[in-house]
This record gives C-alpha cells, structure tokens and sequence, in this order.
C-alpha cells in the first residue's frame, strides 16, 4: 500500500490540473508572504489555503529559511495530491468503509491526546531556564564538555527477519574479520566500512563500558534500521559549548518532558478510574468486579 501511495504521489503532481495563484512562487524569494486564509489552489471543489501549506511546513519541520520555491513546490504537490485522493475516496464511498471510518476515528483521538500533553508540556517547557539547562549540561560531561568522536570499523547488517540468527551466530566472536566470515556463510547482507560515532549518542554507563574495553573489544548496537558490530580505531575530543550546547540540552530536556508526560502514572490512574470493561476484557484486564480495589489501591 505505501508503493502505491508513493507512486501516486509520484504521478498525481504531474496528472493534476489545479489552478495556483502565480504570486505564491513569483513573488517568493525564501518565505512565499500570504495572509492565514488566503486561498492559493483550488482541487476541484476544495480550497486550498496558506494556512494549510503552512501547517504541512510544521509537520515537515521546514524552517522559514529553507522554503525555497523548490520545497513549496514539493510540499505544496504532496498537500494537492492529499486532498484529490481524499476527494476520490469520499466519491467512492470509502469513508463509510468501517475500518476507514475507525482509522479516521483513532487519527482524530490520537492529534487530541498529542494536543493535550503537548498543551502541558508546552507550558512547562517555556518555564526552562538558564539555570536548569546549564545544570543538564554539567550533569552529562561525556555529551558535552568531554563529548568524543570515535572513529571505528563498523560492520553493519540491515534489520531483517534473516539477520538476527546471524548476529545471534557471531555474538560470542572475538574481531570483526571472524564475523564477517561468519555473516558470509550466514549469506547475510551486510557492509564494512569506516565510520565516525559520538559519546553524545550513548548512555554514560554505554559509554563508559567502551571506554574501558575499547582497545581490545569490538562492541555491537541495534539501531532501528540495523544491527552494527564496531571496534574503535581512534578517537578525539570535540567539546561543544556555548549556544550549541544549549540549543541542545534545552531539546533533550524537552524530549524527556514530552515522554515523562506522555508516560506518566497519573495520566494513566486517570484513565484506569474512568474506564469499565465489558466480557473477558474486564478479566483479562484485571478488572472483574471482584477484583475492584478502593482508589487507595488497598
């Protein structure tokens, strides 16, 4: 399905006949300048707006000063296709199919739920001071002040159903000329080459354990697109300090309030109190009426 969807994308750009505004792109040099509700396309009988192609910017994480005639173009091209597939699946019925209608239902819920922690979050972001970003930075030298760039070997093997015997096979082997031997009889696709790692990329106990053992071990990390078996060949320091540093340890400290609010218990007991299950999901979700317990949890 997401081939086909990429193939229409691809080929819909071409096949579209909208009528655009010719001062969205001739009178653009970085930034195209157009009021919140200023229509700028016309699909069929759907409008497109400004305020439209700009949220599709925040979804895009596209900064003013890279939206080039070449990315409106492209995102602009991405956003008309959207909404003439949309047009064509409604002239189809599809939004009465009942999965459609519950994939509607949960992307609504979904943008809810993110609107509100990201609502809690936002405020208590803003409320990051200088104080507690300069105590962040103190607190993780080894991501800062004392940040390494390793230079390593790396062997890697793309995350398949068929490469996790093989890596399960070379765990124990002790260079990476064994397990690349081994990964070959495995006929397990893999890639050596040479690569450049940050201290700032792992945990401090991750870290730490390289250090110690880096001159005389190879290391293996899983990514979530592959699996890279590495040892250390060199190794520099390369402090960052200042406005970089802060920029940052201001994202970290807002990613980590994002997870603690998305994660959080209380979040979680709030809707536990105000749910009641039907049938066997009220047993298998521990909540058959004999197992009710007081709000104390006693």
């Amino acid at each position: 399905m997401a081939q086909q969807y990429a193939a229409l994308m691809r080929a819909g750009r071409c096949a579209l006949l909208i009528s655009i505004s010719g001062a969205l792109l001739a009178g653009c040099d970085k930034k195209p300048a157009a009021s919140a509700g200023q229509v700028i396309a016309h699909v069929g009988k759907d409008d497109v707006t400004a305020q439209e192609i700009e949220n599709e910017f925040r979804w895009t994480a596209t900064p003013p000063d890279k939206r080039d005639e070449a990315t409106v173009k492209r995102v602009l091209g991405d956003l008309v296709l959207r909404k003439y597939l949309a047009q064509k699946a409604v002239a189809a019925e599809l939004d009465r199919d009942p999965t459609v209608l519950l994939d509607m239902l949960r992307s609504r819920e979904q943008a809810l739920a993110n609107a509100f922690v990201g609502r809690d979050v936002a405020t208590q972001a803003a409320a990051i001071g200088k104080t507690e970003i300069d105590r962040f930075i103190t607190s993780q030298p080894w991501k800062f002040a004392n940040r390494q760039i390793l230079t390593v070997e790396q062997i890697t093997i793309p995350a398949t159903a068929n490469s996790r015997a093989a890596v399960e096979a070379t765990k124990d082997l002790k260079s990476l000329d064994e397990i690349d031997r081994k990964l070959n009889e495995f006929k397990a696709l893999h890639s050596r080459s040479m690569g450049i790692l940050s201290s700032s990329e792992f945990s401090r106990e991750v870290f730490d354990a390289i250090e110690a053992k880096k001159d005389t071990e190879q290391f293996y990390i899983q990514t979530p697109s592959a699996g890279v078996f590495f040892q250390v060949k060199g190794q520099e320091t390369q402090p960052v300090t200042g406005e970089v540093a802060a920029n940052i340890a201001r994202r970290q400290l807002v990613a980590d309030l994002l997870r603690s609010e998305a994660n959080t218990k209380s979040l979680a007991a709030a809707a536990d109190s105000e749910v009641k299950y039907e049938g066997q999901y009220a047993r298998i979700m521990g909540k058959e009426p004999g197992d009710a317990k007081a709000p104390d949890g006693k």
